[in-house]
């Protein structure tokens, strides 16, 4: 199954393929990021669910999924690049900052911040005052 560089992307980056010559040597790169395109996660037959993550069946297993490799079974997946979802990382960081009151600085909300509240709460537990 030969695939047009038109209908190919970046397994990386997500960027057009549509300049590169087929079939598609070792040494090919992407021009947006520099990744190697040679690469397993470019193929389809790539499945990090299965052994050796690689659903060829009589394929050499090869260790660097995204490094240039020999395999003669490549065949590239239109549907390699995966956009990244950020949306649950993005929820925890803004948990975090609203459990820490990263979002607002002291002086904004009026409120002393928590370093400084912890620090008079000791100097009171001592009896120091400044």
């Amino acid at each position: 199954m030969q695939n047009k560089p038109e209908d190919l992307k970046c397994w990386k980056c997500g960027a057009g393929l549509d300049d590169l010559l087929m079939p598609l040597s070792r040494s090919a790169y992407c021009k947006a990021c520099d990744a190697a395109l040679h690469v397993c996660k470019m193929c389809r037959f790539y499945d990090p669910r299965v052994a050796k993550q690689c659903r060829e069946p009589i394929a050499d297993a090869v260790k660097d999924k995204d490094r240039p490799n020999f395999c003669d079974y490549l065949e590239l997946n239109p549907q390699a690049w995966k956009p990244a979802d950020h949306s649950e990382a993005d929820a925890a960081a803004s948990d975090l900052n609203a459990l820490f009151d990263l979002d607002m600085p002291a002086a904004a909300t009026g409120t002393a911040s928590s370093a400084e509240q912890s620090r008079q709460e000791l100097d009171d537990l001592f009896g120091l005052t400044k």
